[in-house]
């Protein structure tokens, strides 16, 4: 049958299954060495090396402008890398985000993208070459490397960059090639560069020794590694898992609430991230005690990560059922592949730093040799020179005799023993190079070239002395470019592991109902004492304050504080801040800001915030309340309402059994039955407690259980005088003296005021024995004889700020 077809278009029957292989064995080939795995010299892949390299032809060094990555690309794609723009400019992206690398080799101007989003288009960004970068270029001159040519070898790049800094170990790297990967962990410059400079001086050493230097990764955004045995297996064997945590902190979030605030998370994981499984979490039971989370983050302050948690949950339980059902702990594993020779290895720590290392000295030759032959030319040209200005007459009849260039320079290396560059050299040379000055100059020069082929050759004589070399400049670089670390290693820790969601559920997240003792001074300071404590006398009066108020109860009870506006500010005793077992006033804080009390809000008194507690109430104006324990589940209520002008004086826990004691600016003191007073609701008002002259006010109220052995302590002074100038004078009698009287009638006098005295500017009563302060924390001596209930005082040495017991 005769063929239809042209010889050249002839079918040709091939093996489908020889041909498939052959193109996926060249498909891997192609990825794996061109695409997808860095050399373990300079720690890049192609694309990024030759982005860095373009990037250095172009003139983006650190000191000029930035220019559109647009351009950038372009020009890579064009010259060196025809794989498309978008793979470029991710590349470019990739090395200039400084939560990705630990050093960034690219310095961007723009939206490069964070943790959670993306970069903005090429167009709107722009780079230039890091400082970091110009390492990794530096040398290229001075034939460090071999080049080949480009795709269409019309141009030529680099084989590998000549890398002055172990730039795979400092800045990892990862890539899926096929049947292989590789993910490398970036480390801290100057650990790495250490741990190099020890193996060159110490050939034989082993990871064990190397691990002194380089202890563990050390990531971009900080954070924490647990355990170190997945760290050392990789460092081993090249494969190895170790875990990531979140930075956290359990810190008051607000006065009453505390939270875990993150300020560092593992590697690579955004808070956006973070924030969709809490909230999955939340949703699905397994995670608790989680009120609401907020992202603080921001480019000037950096990652802010606010966990609010409900009042009553214990902190490290919440923070434990983060870790296990949120990326806030995370596992990287290491796979150490790269390229050596064009094939790809596994690696250890020793051979990643011992292949680097083998490049260096390679580069520190070529360069030195570069180095070395530039100066002996040079030198030769220079002693041409010099034999020339030595006989420049005679040079110049040789030269005005000869009618050729060529005779000229061949007579020229005839007579004066020059070779043919000194002799071109010298025709080419113009006349006012030959003065007395340049022969100076050419001197000088000639002895700086001879010392420095001493040194070059010097270098070159020994492997040792090239090794010298090449860690001299490894620690100016560590010194130049090194930073601290910012990864926290932990070696030995307590593995917090998986659990399933219905064990989730059954965790139980809240505080252990453990004793506790919360302690309110006389300077408004509050802290949280572990266990039922007992306050002794040394530690109720210290130099600067003295123990007011103390509640026993458990950290899971609900403390109430009463102020002077009439409202109840609820706290769980776990939100107190605790400061262990003893009492310590250094170790308190505030109460009024713990609170978030404006200034003219006082803290009244504190109590336990139980159904059964009955408070009473006595205010400035007189009025008496006994509230019925009925009080809602809310950060904060009244108790009561208050007239215009009108503030709480003082607020007591008060049964039926309770006396009520009131004292009065103008020395008069009313006690009678706490059964005399019916209970209201919190909205009321309360009813008439005492009767009151025009210009008094009440100074003091409390409720006593026990009247029979209870004292009165009055201080008497002037109006008139500046107040905290006046100490005046002082009595102590005993409540028995005073004879109850109904509610609100005017009292009995509790101190028969001398000449000078108009008023009572302090009041206390309560049970023996009574200790005192100055406004100052100055203890005040209470030793007087008791008095009758309506004698004067004797004179005080300060003024009274606190009495209590």
């Amino acid at each position: 049958m005769k063929n239809e077809f042209p010889e050249e278009h002839r079918i040709v029957d091939i093996d489908l299954s020889q041909e498939m292989q052959e193109s996926f064995l060249e498909y891997s080939y192609s990825v794996i060495y061109a695409r997808a795995l860095p050399d373990a010299r300079d720690g890049l892949k192609p694309v990024h090396r030759r982005i860095v390299y373009q990037m250095g032809e172009m003139g983006l060094r650190p000191e000029r402008g930035h220019v559109k990555s647009a351009r950038v690309t372009g020009e890579v794609m064009g010259k060196l890398h025809p794989h498309g723009d978008s793979a470029i400019y991710d590349a470019l992206v990739r090395m200039a985000q400084p939560f990705s690398l630990r050093v960034p080799l690219i310095d961007g101007h723009g939206n490069f993208g964070s943790l959670d989003d993306g970069p903005a288009a090429a167009r709107y960004t722009e780079a230039k070459l890091s400082q970091a970068a110009m390492l990794m270029n530096d040398g290229l001159d001075e034939d460090v490397v071999d080049f080949k040519p480009n795709y269409d070898a019309q141009l030529s790049e680099p084989e590998v960059l000549p890398a002055a800094f172990p730039n795979l170990l400092v800045n990892g790297a990862s890539g899926i090639a096929v049947g292989m990967a590789t993910n490398m962990p970036p480390h801290n410059m100057r650990e790495v560069i250490a741990g190099a400079r020890y193996l060159l001086e110490n050939p034989q050493a082993n990871t064990q020794d190397l691990m002194q230097y380089i202890p563990g990764p050390d990531l971009p955004n900080g954070g924490i590694i647990m355990g170190l045995d997945g760290v050392r297996d990789a460092y081993e064997t090249g494969r190895g898992v170790f875990k990531t945590r979140a930075r956290v902190s359990v810190e008051s979030v607000s006065p009453r609430k505390l939270g875990l605030v993150v300020t560092e998370l593992p590697y690579l994981v955004g808070p956006e991230k973070v924030i969709e499984k809490i909230k999955d979490g939340v949703n699905s039971k397994k995670l608790q005690g989680i009120s609401d989370v907020t992202d603080l983050t921001d480019r000037t302050n950096g990652l802010k990560l606010v966990i609010e948690l409900k009042t009553g949950f214990d902190p490290q339980v919440v923070l434990d059922l983060l870790y296990r059902f949120t990326p806030m702990e995370d596992s990287f594993g290491i796979n150490n592949v790269a390229l050596v020779d064009g094939r790809p290895l596994t690696l250890g720590l020793r051979d990643l730093l011992g292949v680097y290392l083998a490049h260096r000295i390679t580069v520190t030759r070529r360069r030195t040799a570069t180095r070395l032959g530039k100066r002996k030319a040079r030198l030769h040209l220079v002693e041409g020179l010099l034999i020339a200005i030595v006989s420049i007459d005679e040079v110049i009849q040789v030269i005005r005799a000869s009618e050729e260039v060529d005779d000229a320079r061949k007579r020229l290396r005839e007579i004066f023993d020059l070779s043919e560059i000194q002799a071109e050299y010298i025709l080419e040379l113009r006349l006012r190079r030959l003065t007395k000055f340049s022969r100076i100059e050419l001197e000088t020069e000639k002895e700086s070239l001879l010392t420095e082929i001493a040194a070059l050759e010097k270098i070159l004589s020994s492997e040792s002395n090239l090794r010298a070399v090449v860690s001299s400049e490894l620690s100016e670089v560590a010194e130049k470019y090194g930073d601290d670390r910012r990864t926290t290693l932990i070696s030995e820790v307590e593995e917090v592991k998986p659990i399933s969601m219905a064990k989730a559920v059954a965790v139980n997240a809240e505080l252990a109902d453990t004793p506790c003792t919360v302690t309110l001074t006389s300077d408004g300071r509050l802290a949280r004492l572990d266990g039922h404590v007992k306050i002794t006398k040394a530690a109720k009066r210290t130099k600067h304050d003295a123990v007011a108020s103390t509640i026993k109860t458990t950290t899971r009870q609900d403390i109430g504080f009463v102020t002077s506006l009439g409202k109840v500010h609820r706290i769980h005793a776990a939100d107190v801040p605790s400061f262990g077992a003893e009492f310590d006033p250094l170790q308190t804080v505030v109460a009024n800001e713990f609170l978030g009390l404006p200034k003219d809000e006082q803290i009244i008194a504190v109590f336990e915030l139980t159904d059964s507690v009955e408070l009473a109430l006595g205010t400035e104006q007189g009025v008496v309340k006994r509230v019925v324990a009925d009080y809602p589940a809310k950060d904060e209520f009244e108790v009561i309402t208050l007239k215009d002008g009108d503030r709480l004086i003082g607020a007591a826990v008060a049964t039926e059994a309770a006396t009520l004691v009131f004292v009065s600016s103008d020395a008069q003191l009313l006690h009678y039955s706490a059964a005399s007073v019916r209970p209201q609701g919190r909205p009321a008002g309360g009813v008439a407690g005492i009767n009151l002259d025009e210009n008094a006010r009440v100074i003091f109220f409390t409720a006593i259980s026990e009247p029979s052995t209870s004292i009165v302590v009055t201080a008497a002074n002037s109006s008139l005088a500046i107040p905290g100038t006046d100490a005046g004078s002082l009595k102590i009698s005993d409540l028995s003296e005073f004879p109850g009287k109904g509610r609100a009638t005017g009292g009995v006098r509790s101190q028969r005021f001398v000449r000078g005295e108009d008023q009572l500017y302090f009041a206390w009563v309560g049970s023996e024995p009574a200790l005192a302060l100055t406004k100052d924390g100055k203890p005040v001596d209470l030793t007087v004889e008791k008095a009758k209930r309506d004698a004067s005082g004797a004179p005080l040495p300060a003024v009274i700020g606190f009495v209590g017991n």
